[in-house]
């Protein structure tokens, strides 16, 4: 049942892959209408300081996605306070586009935990799921969800659909939207400025400078996979 959608979700994910790679390596990042109704951009940083924590850990494990040449997205799973599970996007070394910052923290956590301990644990994750990792955290029951900058070409809690409160099927799961917004978005531009070398027509880079500006326009139009497959 985990995996149960994944082939078709990693296929749907990989359309447009060129297009969206372009956009963001050339810094034209353009925004795109958000649905309000699917996303709560709270101020949540301010409301709980245990959010800014909890982020900071996961930008810190996007990070190291980053130096290793990986789209730089990190989570962690929170119980209690306490994260019970990390992950990284692993797409380019493993070349399998199933190995999501959110499917690693998962395995993670189910190495000491039942699955029943995820309706009550809440996710941190610094761009919003892509469309298979949030059925995914449907699939488990996860409570919530926080994340940094809004995926609005494959995000699938409101960016592009809204997988995560369809009351059809599995229950639903809260988002909340905005917390470290500008560093989740500075990490994804510092990786797309980076020479690719996985990539199936790596092009130079070197002259390519890093866009620091950042607006409410800058939200990223793209969350492409990096990976070449074998």
């Amino acid at each position: 049942m985990l995996y149960r959608e994944t082939s078709l979700f990693w296929h749907l994910n990989r359309l447009n892959t060129s297009r969206s790679i372009r956009r963001m390596t050339t810094g034209r990042l353009q925004a795109k209408p958000s649905r309000s109704s699917a996303l709560t951009m709270a101020d949540t940083s301010a409301d709980n300081p245990a959010h800014e924590q909890f982020m900071r850990e996961a930008l810190q494990m996007a990070e190291q996605a980053l130096a290793i040449g990986e789209t730089p997205v990190g989570c962690v799973l929170v119980h209690d306070g306490k994260v019970i599970g990390r992950g990284m996007n692993d797409t380019n070394r493993s070349l399998n586009g199933t190995r999501h910052a959110e499917f690693l923290a998962i395995e993670e956590a189910l190495r000491s935990y039942p699955r029943s301990i995820f309706r009550t644990t809440d996710l941190y994750v610094t761009v919003e799921p892509c469309i298979m990792c949030a059925s995914l955290l449907r699939q488990n029951y996860i409570r919530r969800v926080f994340f940094g900058c809004v995926n609005d070409r494959f995000g699938g809690t409101g960016g592009v659909l809204n997988l995560h409160s369809d009351r059809a099927i599995d229950p639903p799961y809260t988002v909340y939207g905005g917390i470290f917004r500008n560093e989740a978005i500075m990490l994804l531009r510092r990786f797309y400025i980076q020479e690719n070398e996985k990539a199936p027509n790596p092009r130079p880079k070197s002259n390519r400078e890093l866009k620091r500006k950042l607006d409410d326009a800058d939200e990223p139009t793209s969350l492409a996979p990096s990976f070449q497959t074998p």
